[in-house]
């Protein structure tokens, strides 16, 4: 049997990890400030998290939803201190996708309406209704655009009160940072103005925070630089550091019943381990104020290269914008300098997602890599 053939590879093969270094076979070393696609936030084979993982092997990996599980208390009490939203609830489940799937189910049991309103270039998943409301028609089969989805550019308030006022609209979903289509987001403005249309229609927010949160941006969640509140908060990627690991924050306004929402993986007792470690780690080595000190130094630093149009993002979560396609600029970085970056929808940006224990060393290699790499591609 052959692989379904859906990814463009790399001819690189990892074989090991350390912290922000991938070696591959050849014994080359890489810095890696992709975290593959933002999913590694407390750093490759973390010493803590290999051990609380291995202890969890040997006592139980695996079973179903219908017993006790004392690990899933513990991840959602965790998770409610660090997050600061102690009086949400937590469904636990195995991806970004499966959480935004749940989220907008239940904001559809909620209030008894379909319709979602969802934003230019965004990114959900690949799912069901999650690639309903991702703006890519490449990605979205005959079978998935039978959902109703209204899309709108970021930032025009009156182009959303417009909508839901229809009154049909059950749900509002939007990053918090956008991921892939290109590290836009939403003004301050716009997010409180959003909040509050979204209660005056009886539509539930819901904040995809799968690839913005877990301190990425500066804060454990992106929209917390907001000043509001969400209904929903789907998460996955840095919350398990590797392992397949979704979840979503429910706030106090949802009735749970038997039934409701289900999943055979979610909430494993190995994926728990995983949800736990990262947290313990990210409390234990204060990882968020490492995010801020990291991104200040990249701010400063990134000046000193020439031709760059904008750095957009916040924190560990960024873009850096060029008037030209990055790929051969990325081809270079990854397969002369060895240096792992991230692509867009937007071609000219080259994304920036390390590990959010990556060292201001770390980003002075990438700086001296990407003013050499510029300079290279010109002659």
């Amino acid at each position: 049997m052959n692989l379904f053939n859906v990814y463009p590879l790399y001819d690189i093969t990892p074989v090991k990890a350390v912290d922000c270094t991938i070696t591959d076979d050849k014994g080359v070393e890489y810095l890696d400030l992709y975290s593959g696609h933002g999913v590694i936030s407390i750093g490759h084979t973390q010493p803590d998290y290999v051990a609380k993982l291995k202890n969890q092997l040997d006592h139980l990996g695996f079973y179903s939803n219908a017993i006790q599980n004392p690990l899933q208390v513990e991840l959602a009490q965790k998770l409610g201190k660090l997050s600061g939203l102690e009086d949400y609830e937590l469904f636990l489940c195995s991806s970004g996708a499966e959480a935004n799937e749940n989220a907008l189910k239940l904001a559809s049991f909620h209030n008894g309406k379909s319709r979602v309103v969802a934003f230019d270039n965004s990114f959900h998943g690949r799912t069901s209704a999650a690639v309903a409301v991702t703006d890519n028609k490449k990605i979205v089969a005959p079978l998935n655009a039978q959902q109703v989805v209204t899309f709108l550019p970021l930032n025009q308030i009156e182009l959303v009160e417009a909508e839901l006022a229809k009154g049909d609209v059950t749900a509002v979903i939007i990053e918090g940072i956008q991921g892939v289509g290109g590290l836009d987001q939403g003004t301050t403005e716009f997010f409180q103005a959003l909040e509050k249309a979204c209660k005056k229609y009886d539509v539930v927010l819901i904040l995809d925070e799968v690839q913005s949160g877990y301190g990425r941006s500066g804060k454990f969640f992106a929209f917390q630089h907001h000043g509001i509140s969400a209904d929903i908060i789907s998460v996955a990627k840095g919350m398990g550091n590797g392992f397949p690991v979704g979840a979503i924050l429910i706030s106090p306004k949802f009735e749970a019943s038997f039934g409701l929402l289900g999943t055979t993986f979610g909430g494993s007792h190995l994926s728990c381990a995983a949800g736990i470690a990262v947290l313990d780690v990210i409390e234990k080595l204060d990882l968020q104020k490492n995010v801020n000190e990291v991104y200040a130094h990249f701010l400063e630093k990134i000046k000193e290269v020439s031709g760059i149009k904008q750095v957009k993002g916040k924190g560990l979560m960024l873009g850096v914008e060029f008037d030209f396609d990055v790929a051969a600029l990325r081809k270079k970085l990854i397969i002369e300098k060895h240096i792992f970056t991230g692509s867009a929808n937007n071609k000219n940006l080259l994304r920036i997602l390390p590990p959010l224990t990556v060292k201001k060393a770390d980003i002075d290699t990438f700086i001296v890599a990407l003013k050499e790499s510029l300079e290279e591609l010109k002659n």
